[in-house]
């Protein structure tokens, strides 16, 4: 069977790899007969090259990877590419699958965990930031923005802003300031991240003591239908354009 092989960013933070294996955990838990191993391509261990080697040593002769990134970025248009070409594994076929977003699955998740730290639809008293890392590029972020207005048709809160942590406007200080000028007395701070690390701190020390914090997106099952949900679409085009 094709090896599934996730790969998130990575980070110097230990939670962050702790959350993305948890999250695995989960797609094993849906899919016990696929060979399911996580990767990073950078401060985190293993690396995508070496998980990939493995995988080869192990009788594999193809795999998909399937990067555990929100939006196609920088990361997702170079940086995976280029770990996969370094791997130099001319017997294994490698498909890349696509990015998680966008996809509706993720907004689920991201309002579940806004559910979990108590905040309800139709607060008109509550503004809510949809917080995520911030790119150069910019369909990236505006992929963000396009979820947050959505949001904010709908919801009932005063008010849904996006913001970014890095690289990106409007910062979460400018967000703070708009929901306010909007009627919110209080905020709330939604995550567009997959799992904790600098960034997410960095959102939560800038939104302030007062604001409702829900966690990054993590070991929701929903995301990992999304993950299985890539790998067999990899699968079927991969077949598609072979036959």
């Amino acid at each position: 069977m094709t090896a599934l092989v996730a790969v998130a960013h990575g980070s110097r933070d230990p939670r962050s790899a702790a959350v993305v294996h948890e999250l695995l955990d989960v797609v094993r838990a849906l899919a016990p007969s696929l060979d399911v191993r996580g990767s990073f391509l950078d401060l985190s261990v293993p690396l995508l090259g070496d998980v990939l080697r493995g995988a080869y040593a192990d009788g594999h002769r193809s795999a998909v990877v399937v990067p555990l990134l929100l939006g196609k970025a920088f990361h997702a248009r170079v940086d995976v590419p280029s770990a996969v070409a370094d791997a130099r594994l001319p017997g294994l076929d490698v498909t890349i699958a696509d990015v998680l977003g966008p996809d509706p699955r993720l907004e689920s998740a991201a309002l579940r965990r806004l559910a979990s730290v108590g905040v309800r639809s139709r607060d008109r008293t509550l503004g809510v930031i949809l917080a995520g890392a911030g790119s150069s590029h910019a369909p990236a972020n505006a992929l963000v923005s396009s979820i947050a207005a959505r949001w904010a048709a709908g919801s009932g809160w005063a008010g849904v802003e996006a913001a970014f942590a890095a690289s990106a406007q409007p910062d979460v200080p400018t967000a703070v300031a708009r929901l306010r000028a909007q009627g919110a007395r209080r905020i709330a701070v939604a995550s567009w991240f997959l799992a904790p690390g600098f960034l997410p701190d960095r959102v939560t020390r800038l939104a302030g003591p007062d604001t409702i914090i829900a966690p990054p997106l993590g070991p929701d099952p929903e995301v990992a239908e999304l993950i299985l949900h890539r790998y067999h679409s990899a699968l079927t085009t991969d077949l598609a354009r072979t036959a």
